[in-house]
């Protein structure tokens, strides 16, 4: 379950980063890893990060991205819970 926090808490940090990248017009994270990163288990993350700091939401495959990763997240926290 820290593992799934964790990972999370990463995500969202990421997408900060790559905001503050992209502000500065300096070489930026990849949408590849970005969206990796979302769909294994940071969906929760980087759908608050991605709000927080208003970076990627208008991209229809970074929506779905976010959804889907939420759904991960909250199968993976329900089969953890679950398994207790």
């Amino acid at each position: 379950m820290l593992l799934l926090l964790f990972w999370n808490v990463f995500s969202f940090l990421v997408y900060g980063l790559d905001k503050g990248k992209a502000r500065k017009g300096i070489y930026r994270i990849s949408e590849k890893k970005l969206l990796l990163i979302t769909y294994f288990f940071g969906g929760v993350g980087a759908y608050i990060g991605a709000y927080f700091f208003h970076h990627k939401t208008r991209k229809w495959y970074f929506q779905i991205a976010f959804i889907a990763g939420v759904i991960l997240d909250l199968a993976l926290f329900y089969i953890i819970w679950s398994w207790r």
